[in-house]
């Protein structure tokens, strides 16, 4: 199967499910395949949020995400969290673009540190040493100093910050609005073209 591109994807235990659901839909439907990683509090928090119960195998879970998305055959690919000869978990496999989405301030911490203690932190560290393209998209508030500071430390190292914080220039009438808008802005980064909404000046 052909695919235009490689990407990973993680889920973790922040608030903001409907965020990492929506750029995987979007994600598959721009032919992308898919590696996805779910942490242990993502999956809570997609079961409070979204009333979704993710199946714990890996197998199965593919096969889970790739019905309700309408994926290609092996278009999405769920690991593991201790999965370590996944692609994901070495430099000459893994894709060169990652998005962590929701991304927990402990996701944030153990990934400044390099800690690699699960498959989310060691992909992560994977795609900043081989300086390809990692995106956090934090869902925090307020923002403790060590929180901020993490930020800084990412940031300085050309990790991109993208705190789920939606606009509200475009006049949403619906939460799925306020979710496109920082779905798009995530897009736009990954220079993947998206029509969930219009860049600044220019009209539907």
């Amino acid at each position: 199967m052909n695919f235009d591109n490689k990407i990973t994807l993680a889920f973790t235990g922040a608030s903001g499910a409907p965020y990492g659901l929506r750029l995987l839909e979007t994600l598959v439907a721009a032919n992308y395949q898919v590696y996805l990683l779910i942490s242990s509090a993502a999956r809570v928090v997609l079961a409070t949020e979204e009333d979704l119960k993710i199946p714990a195998n890996p197998k199965t879970c593919s096969e889970f995400f790739t019905q309700r998305f309408a994926a290609k055959p092996e278009q999405i690919k769920v690991f593991g969290k201790d999965e370590w000869f996944s692609p994901v978990a070495s430099g000459s496999a893994a894709p060169k673009q990652m998005v962590v989405c929701p991304c927990s301030t402990g996701s944030l911490s153990a990934i400044t540190t390099g800690k690699s203690d699960n498959l989310i932190e060691r992909a992560a560290d994977v795609v900043i040493k081989e300086r390809g393209q990692l995106i956090l998209v934090p869902r925090e508030m307020p923002l403790s100093t060590i929180h901020l500071e993490n930020m800084l430390k990412l940031s300085q190292m050309g990790v991109t910050i993208m705190p789920a914080a939606p606009g509200f220039y475009h006049q949403p009438k619906r939460i799925e609005d306020l979710v496109d808008f920082v779905v798009a802005r995530i897009l736009d980064h990954l220079n993947i073209d998206q029509k969930l909404m219009p860049r600044w000046g220019y009209q539907k």
